[in-house]
């Protein structure tokens, strides 16, 4: 019975969710999703650019958001081109490494972009709620300890959870996802180990449900100081930037919470399909385009890097426009 049950939890690769056994509608998704990862590569490139070389942007808030742009172009690296090769090469395999690389790394990303964004809150309710003492909470040596502390709790987070995850042995290795997601890996668990790692999960959400709790108190702390401006231009610059990232970092924790909470089903869903969508792949496409379109400085940055007298932003301001009326 023994050498049974080892003979069946001996998994040497994954086989990934399949997008359609139709070649026309693996064409459509390999497309779809080669579009999106396109835009949001060059999305985040364009921050880290325009950040690493306009000397101009060389204070914390555009530290920040250049870590965070570091962030989100390795989380969906992590997942997106996978899922890309093997839908051109109608094919479901991965290794079990690359399972492991997968669940190490988007997790490393993922934990370190919450943390980030909980420290960009707080460094924009220093700079809004308490001026004065903006230079000396968030120097040079703050930021660089903040965003250490960032990285490296980001890779023991993850750490911890790809070792649970892949502590037990597997008796399947149908994983119904388009990449390694540890929700569906649980599910191929041939014992009860993996209650370990469920553990985890729900410390995990109660901390990721605190960071929010702490972000939006650190905005209505703002949002009340913002309205103390008396300037109508200013009050609007600050809640256009402010509203969107909440709504953003809202839909990744909903969503996140949600798939990672509910049980996840053993059969293929769309439900499961388009939650992971929308706390993996949307976030870091939009989170560029929240932080930069309205800001002045990122875009002349922007124009002096790529010699344009019109940022690529104003374009895609412009274009979008057009495409509403």
């Amino acid at each position: 019975m023994n050498a049974k049950i080892a003979n069946e939890s001996s998994v040497s690769e994954f086989l990934l969710l399949e997008f359609s056994a139709i070649r026309e509608l693996q064409i459509l998704h390999f497309s779809l999703f080669l579009a999106l990862y396109l835009a949001t590569v060059f999305g985040n490139l364009l921050i880290i650019s325009a950040v690493a070389f306009d000397h101009h942007l060389h204070t914390p808030m555009y530290f920040f958001l250049m870590n965070l742009a570091i962030q989100d172009l390795g989380a969906v690296s992590v997942t997106i081109p996978k899922s890309i090769v093997n839908s051109l090469m109608n094919t479901r395999h991965i290794s079990y490494s690359g399972c492991v690389a997968q669940v190490l790394l988007f997790v490393f990303f993922l934990s370190s972009d919450i943390s980030l964004l909980t420290v960009m809150s707080y460094d924009r309710y220093v700079a809004i709620c308490n001026p004065l003492q903006y230079e000396m909470l968030i120097n040079k040596a703050a930021c660089k300890q903040m965003v250490a502390g960032v990285w490296v709790t980001g890779f023991l987070y993850a750490v911890m959870h790809t070792s649970a995850t892949f502590a037990t042995p597997f008796c399947s290795n149908i994983v119904n996802q388009f990449f390694c997601e540890i929700p569906h890996l649980l599910t191929l668990a041939c014992s009860n180990f993996y209650l370990m790692e469920i553990g985890a999960i729900v410390v995990s959400i109660i901390v990721v449900s605190g960071c929010f709790v702490f972000i939006v108190v650190t905005y209505v702390h703002i949002f009340t100081a913002v309205l103390k401006i008396p300037s109508v231009e200013g009050r609007k610059k600050a809640f256009s930037t402010c509203i969107p990232h909440l709504v953003v970092f809202s839909v990744f924790c909903f969503t996140a919470c949600f798939a990672y909470l509910r049980p996840p089903s053993k059969t293929p869903s769309d439900g499961d399909f388009a939650l992971t969508v929308m706390y993996s792949l949307v976030p870091p496409m939009f989170n560029p385009i929240i932080y930069s379109m309205r800001n002045k400085e990122i875009k002349n940055a922007l124009s002096k890097l790529l010699g344009l007298r019109k940022s690529p932003l104003d374009i895609f301001s412009r274009v979008f426009r057009f495409s509403k009326e």
